[in-house]
């Protein structure tokens, strides 16, 4: 099975954090406890697990037939700071009603709580289904809905958020996969050479450039569309501070330049709410090769985590390394057009 690079989580998990372990305090009991102390209300039995490799998200009732959302962050992903930013971007995005579920302030008045050492927060429950990209004008709403976004993002600094330029965050990463063990020889020589490379020639096109709070991971499994109330954007856990075209691109079926049409649909609708720097298409294939590199090392972070292994048995294998690096070797040279 091939590594869908298109949705990756953040790198910060730890390794001490693999195979679930830090949750298994997280009992039913303990969570309600937490939840209620955090809500100042009473709280049914109910205590349903919901869909999240890296966090525990639970589903509860109030006694008053209210339905809310726990998210339970990973211990060793996110700094305390780094999760204010998160809520407090989602906190102005409301203000200006866009469309999202931002944290429920607490009966302290703050938005993060804390049980056994692990942060939550609480969240509405709001339902809707994934939607669907069919006509030009739905290219024309994704985009009004992120220039809104962006008009927000631009009015604030995340100061613990990460800066994506590839000088902080892909240097980092190359290292890390390249120390050790992570990847064979002579896969791991060829591996390093090509990313190199890539951050030699990709890095100067990231400086000068506008960075903004951004959503990070605004692929289309993070819009939905809610009947009779229109789209709505989920998951800011991956905010991070980055060029605007990282909220774009990640949205395309295909390369850049099969995508002119897409693109342009997108800035139409953008450029209602927020203006948009068109030198900055040329990112858009240096970004998704930083993706790739992104989610290489976060997979590389999960090694020895059961679940993972079973969804990806050949992860890490030679013929999975000489797939990669010519896969790397194949986006230096999309890059390379690109940048001409």
């Amino acid at each position: 099975m091939r590594i869908n690079h298109n949705s990756y989580e953040s790198q910060e998990v730890q390794p001490s954090d693999q195979a679930g372990g830090v949750f298994d305090i997280l009992t039913p009991e303990l969570m309600v406890e937490a939840v209620e102390k955090a809500l100042g209300c009473s709280m049914t039995g109910l205590a349903i697990a919901m869909p999240s490799y890296i966090n525990r998200v639970y589903e509860f009732q109030t006694t008053g037939k209210e339905r809310i959302i726990a998210k339970f962050y990973r211990p060793g992903r996110w700094s305390y700071r780094t999760l204010l930013d998160e809520h407090e971007f989602m906190h102005d995005c409301h203000q200006t009603e866009i469309p999202l579920v931002p944290p429920i302030q607490l009966s302290d008045g703050k938005t993060l709580a804390q049980t056994e050492n692990i942060y939550f927060a609480l969240f509405e429950k709001k339902s809707g289904r994934e939607f669907d990209v069919n006509t030009e004008e739905d290219w024309i709403r994704i985009g009004s809905i992120l220039g809104r976004l962006h008009a927000v993002g631009s009015a604030k600094n995340a100061p613990a958020r990460i800066k994506l330029h590839p000088l902080d965050i892909t240097t980092e990463e190359v290292k890390f996969l390249t120390k050790g063990n992570i990847i064979p020889e002579p896969y791991r020589t060829e591996f390093k050479a090509i990313c190199e490379e890539i951050i030699e020639l990709i890095s100067p096109y990231f400086n000068d450039i506008e960075y903004i709070r951004t959503h990070g991971d605004c692929h289309r499994g993070n819009l939905l569309e809610r009947p009779g109330e229109g789209l709505m954007l989920i998951d800011f856990d991956d905010m991070m501070n980055a060029p605007p075209i990282q909220d774009l691109w990640l949205l395309l079926p295909a390369q850049a330049d099969e995508c002119r049409n897409e693109i342009n649909l997108l800035l139409e609708g953008y450029e209602q709410f927020c203006d948009f720097d068109y030198s900055t298409l040329k990112l858009i294939e240096p970004l998704r090769v930083m993706r790739i590199i992104y989610f290489l090392s976060w997979c590389a972070t999960q090694l020895g985590d059961y679940q993972f292994e079973n969804l990806y048995p050949d992860w890490g294998t030679p013929a999975f390394w000489m797939r990669e690096n010519s896969d790397l070797q194949l986006q230096l040279q999309l890059i390379k057009q690109s940048l001409n």
